[in-house]
């Protein structure tokens, strides 16, 4: 079965650094798109990035060259940097992968930025 285990959440101060991963299993890993969202309470699950199986990256103008999204294939893994972060930015970041029609989705990680 389709299996997402994000980690490397965690308290970092505004303008710090995190680097988030998704260890994935139970698909052909590297011939799928992987996708990472992120959900504050109360508000609907946010798109952040996407990796293409041939490695291009996309992600919606307002994240944008803070976040970096990839992936390895001998792994089984995709990752997010996120850099210069912002309070705003604290929500669960979720792993996604649509594999035949259907949406899997990981646990999710806790990322909070504050003081």
């Amino acid at each position: 079965q389709v299996q997402l285990v994000e980690s490397g959440g965690g308290l970092v101060q505004p303008g710090g650094s995190l680097r988030l991963s998704c260890a994935a299993s139970g698909f052909s890993f590297r011939y799928y798109p992987m996708k990472w969202y992120r959900q504050i309470p109360e508000k609907q699950r946010e798109w952040v990035a996407t990796v293409t199986a041939a490695g291009s990256a996309n992600y919606p103008d307002s994240m944008k060259g803070r976040f970096t999204i990839s992936r390895d294939n001998a792994e089984n893994t995709v990752f997010l940097a996120m850099n210069s972060l912002k309070p705003e930015d604290t929500a669960v970041y979720y792993c996604n992968v649509n594999v035949r029609w259907v949406d899997y989705w990981g646990q999710g990680t806790q990322v909070t930025v504050s003081t």
